[in-house]
């Protein structure tokens, strides 16, 4: 797309100091699979007058990452026009305002909950469910009354009924 555009100077905002390294050739890539990737950057970068790279921090990428991650499920329209993509930061989700409370109905974390607090399983499940239960179990954390969810960079995440919501 930058080549499409003509653009000469190309700054790359990485994530992974090792990534960087490789792409600027100081250190070598052995695994098998990513040595295409590395000769495709190499054969890129002759296209530009410079290219620059430069790390960041991957919680203040965390944005980028899901920007690039629906990129790439879109086709690229070739040559066309793209609008900027505007984003705007809110004091409330949105989603907030949306919840009904539905009356004696269990949370979604139940079984889970209750598997954490007396190692009990549902009267109903079968093996399977059984199973779901204790490999989902793994990623909570119970304290007290509260349930929770362990994110992958070490956040917990505190799980709410509809009505608390």
């Amino acid at each position: 797309m930058a080549i499409d555009q003509d653009i000469k100077e190309l700054l790359i905002m990485v994530d992974s100091y090792l990534i960087i390294r490789q792409a600027q050739g100081e250190w070598e890539t052995w695994d098998v699979n990513l040595i295409p990737y590395r000769q495709h950057v190499e054969d890129l970068s002759k296209w530009f007058k410079s290219v620059e790279f430069r790390y960041i921090p991957y919680f203040y990428n965390e944005l980028a990452n899901a920007l690039a991650t629906l990129a790439s499920m879109l086709p690229y329209p070739g040559n066309l026009y793209i609008d900027p993509l505007e984003i705007q930061i809110r004091e409330r989700h949105d989603y907030c305002n949306l919840v009904e409370v539905e009356s004696n109905v269990q949370p979604w974390y139940h079984d889970i909950k209750r598997f954490l607090k007396m190692k009990k399983y549902p009267e109903q499940a079968k093996g399977d469910q059984k199973r779901t239960i204790r490999r989902l179990a793994g990623s909570f954390f119970l304290s007290g009354k509260v349930l929770y969810k362990r994110t992958p960079d070490l956040n917990l995440l505190r799980c709410v009924d509809a009505e608390e919501a």
